[in-house]
C-alpha cells in the first residue's frame, strides 16, 4: 500500500531534544486552556481536555501539515455552548459526542472531496464580523464565573447589561482572584516563563484560594467530576444526528476556515506549504477520534500551533509528545486539575477574549467601503444576538451574497474600433445601433445569472435608425452561458431582426454552441451568425467581421 501516511518523517534524529521540549511546554500549556475550553462551551471541563489530548495526536499524524496542532478552539467551543442539547445533556454527553462525531465526518469528507479551496470564497469581512463577535462573546461569557454573580437573561450582551445594574451584588473575593490571575499571567508571561506563566498563575491562584479560607470562591470539582483517569470510548447516537446537523455543518465551516488559514501562512519545515484538503482530511479524523473518546469538536488552532513553533518544534513528534503529556496530567494530577479556581480559570479566557479581538483589521475592512463594512456589522451583530451555529450560516449567506452582487456590478461592455493592421481601440458603446454599420462588443466579467440585467442595460438600443446593422459580440473565454443571459442574446437577436439587422457571436465555445443548440436559441441567432473560437486570436472576429461587411454592403 503506498499511503501518505505511511511516507511521512514523523521525527528527526537531529531535532528530537527540540521537539521534545515544545512538546512538553505545550503539553503543560494545554491543561489549564483544555480546562477552559471545556468550560466555554459550558460542558464538563475534562472534555476538553480529552479533546486536546486526542486532537493534537491525531492531527501530527495525519495533517498535511507538519506543525499543525488540532484542539478545541475557542471559536468552535462558543458554539457548541448555543447547542441546547449539549448543554442540557447529564454525564456521559452522548448529544455531544455524537456533534463531534458528527463535525469530524463533515470534515473528513470535505478534504476526500479536496474541498479546500472553496473557503477562499468566504470574504474577510465576514470572518473578521465573526472572530470579533467570538472575541466578544468569550469575555462576557466569563463575567459571571469572574465576579462570583449569576446574571440573567436571552443572551450574553443582556446578562452583562443585567450584571451592571447589580455590581453591589459581585463577590468581592471571586472578583479579586479572578483579577489576580490576569495579573499574574501578563507579568508571568513577560519572564523566562513565557507561554508558562499562564499555568503558574492558575495553579498559584488555586494554591492561595483555600489558604486564605476563601471556601465561597468556586472550584472546578464544583462544576463537574473531574475523573484522574483517561476517556473509555463511547458511540454516537445516530439518532441525534438530524438535531445536530446544523450545528456540525457550522462547526465544520468554522473549523476548516481556521485551518485553511494555517494552511496558507505556516510552511513546513521543508520550505513547502501544505494541502489545505489534506488538512481538512487530518482534522477530520481528529474529530471522529475526539468524540469516540469523549472529547469536544476540534480543529486547527493558530494560537496553539504559533506556541509550539516559537517553542522550538520542528517535526510532528512535538505535537506527539504534547499529547502525550495532557495524558499524563490527567492521570497523575487529575484531582488536583479538580482544585483550579474557576475565576482564575475565567481570568484566563477574558485574556484569551481580548487576544482574539482583531481591531487592527476591523479598521482595514472598514476602509474598503460600504459594501464590506455593512457585511462585517451585520456578522458581528448577528454573532453577539444569534446562536453562533446559526450566525455562522447567516456569514456564508452573507458571503454569497457578496460574492454575487461583487460579480453582477462588474460587468462592463465596451466596443471596438478595428481597422485594418490597426490595434483595436477600445470605448464606450453607442447609446443606439448605428445603422448600416459594425458594432464590435466586448463585455467583461462574469457573464452569469445575475449579471444578465447589468449587461442587457449596457447593450445600445435598438431603434427606428438601427436598420440593416450588424452587432458582433465576443464571447471568447466563456465556456458556458446561463439560460438568463442566453435569454438575453435572443431577445436583442429578435429585436435586431425586427430592424432588418443582425446579432452575431464571435470567439463562441463549442460547449456554448451546444447550449444554444439544445435551449433553441440558436435557431433565433441563427447559426450562420455564430463563429467558432479559433486558436488564433482574433480570427474568429475578423471572420465575423468579414461577413457583417459583406452582408451590409449588398444591394
Amino acid at each position: 500500500m503506498n499511503l501518505p501516511i505511511l511516507r511521512r518523517q514523523y521525527f528527526n534524529r537531529a531535532t528530537v531534544r527540540e521537539d521534545l521540549s515544545a512538546g512538553l511546554v505545550l503539553g503543560i500549556q494545554s491543561i489549564p486552556d483544555g480546562l477552559a475550553s471545556g468550560l466555554l462551551a459550558l460542558v464538563n471541563p475534562v472534555y476538553g481536555l480529552y479533546s486536546y489530548m486526542t486532537g493534537v495526536i491525531t492531527g501530527a499524524l495525519l495533517t498535511s501539515s507538519v506543525l499543525m496542532s488540532v484542539q478545541a478552539t475557542s471559536a468552535m467551543a462558543l458554539i457548541v455552548a448555543s447547542v441546547p442539547e449539549v448543554t442540557r445533556a447529564s454525564d456521559p454527553n452522548v448529544p455531544l459526542f455524537t456533534l463531534t462525531v458528527l463535525t469530524g465526518l463533515i470534515m473528513l469528507v470535505a478534504g476526500l472531496l479536496r474541498l479546500g479551496k472553496l473557503v477562499r470564497f468566504v470574504p474577510n469581512s465576514v470572518m473578521v464580523g465573526f472572530v470579533n463577535a467570538v472575541a466578544l462573546l468569550i469575555i462576557l461569557g466569563q463575567l459571571d464565573t469572574f465576579t462570583g454573580y449569576s446574571s440573567s437573561g436571552p443572551n450574553r450582551v443582556v446578562r452583562t447589561l443585567d450584571l451592571l445594574r447589580n455590581l453591589d451584588q459581585v463577590h468581592a473575593p471571586t472578583l479579586a482572584a479572578g483579577v489576580l490571575t490576569i495579573i499574574l499571567i501578563l507579568t508571568l508571561e513577560r519572564t523566562r516563563l513565557k507561554a508558562l506563566g499562564m499555568v503558574v498563575a492558575l495553579f498559584f491562584i488555586s494554591l492561595i484560594v483555600p489558604l486564605a479560607g476563601a471556601e465561597q470562591i468556586a472550584l472546578a470539582r464544583d462544576v463537574a467530576d473531574i475523573p484522574s483517569s483517561l476517556p473509555l470510548p463511547v458511540l454516537p447516537s445516530l439518532a441525534l444526528v438530524p438535531t445536530l446537523l446544523i450545528p456540525a455543518l457550522s462547526l465544520a465551516f468554522v473549523g476548516l476556515v481556521q485551518g485553511a488559514s494555517i494552511s496558507a501562512s505556516v510552511a513546513n519545515p521543508d520550505g513547502s506549504f501544505p494541502n489545505a484538503s489534506g488538512d481538512f482530511v487530518g482534522q477530520g479524523a481528529a474529530g471522529i477520534v475526539a468524540g469516540v473518546l469523549q472529547g469536544m469538536p476540534v480543529g486547527a488552532s493558530m494560537s496553539a500551533t504559533s506556541l509550539v513553533i516559537g517553542a522550538g518544534a520542528r517535526s510532528r513528534l512535538a505535537n506527539i509528545v504534547a499529547g502525550v503529556v495532557i495524558a499524563l496530567g490527567i492521570v497523575l494530577f487529575g484531582r488536583l486539575v479538580g482544585l483550579m479556581a474557576m475565576p482564575a480559570l475565567a481570568g484566563l479566557l477574558i485574556i484569551i477574549g481580548f487576544r482574539t479581538l482583531k481591531l487592527g483589521q476591523v479598521l482595514t475592512v472598514w476602509k474598503t467601503g460600504p459594501v464590506q463594512q455593512t457585511v462585517m456589522l451585520l456578522t458581528f451583530i448577528a454573532g453577539l444576538l444569534v446562536p453562533l451555529q446559526y450566525a455562522v450560516l447567516m456569514g456564508v449567506g452573507l458571503a454569497v451574497l457578496l460574492y454575487v452582487f461583487q460579480q453582477s456590478n462588474r460587468v462592463r461592455v465596451v466596443a471596438w474600433r478595428v481597422e485594418p493592421g490597426q490595434y483595436p481601440v477600445e470605448g464606450e458603446p453607442p447609446a443606439e445601433v448605428p445603422g448600416r454599420q459594425v458594432t464590435v462588443l466586448v463585455p467583461y466579467g462574469s457573464l452569469f445569472f445575475a449579471a444578465a440585467p447589468v449587461f442587457n442595460a449596457q447593450l445600445p438600443a435598438v431603434t427606428e435608425g438601427s436598420r440593416h446593422a450588424a452587432v458582433i459580440l465576443v464571447l471568447r473565454g466563456e465556456t458556458e452561458l446561463g439560460s438568463t443571459f442566453m435569454e438575453v442574446l435572443a431577445r436583442y437577436a429578435q429585436a435586431l431582426r425586427e430592424r432588418e439587422s443582425r446579432l452575431m457571436l464571435a470567439g463562441v465555445d463549442p460547449g456554448v454552441l451546444i447550449q444554444l443548440e439544445r435551449t433553441g436559441h440558436l435557431q433565433t441567432i441563427g447559426r450562420n451568425n455564430v463563429f467558432l473560437v479559433d486558436e488564433r486570436i482574433g480570427q474568429s472576429l475578423q471572420e465575423a467581421m468579414d461577413a457583417a461587411e459583406q452582408w451590409i454592403a449588398a444591394p
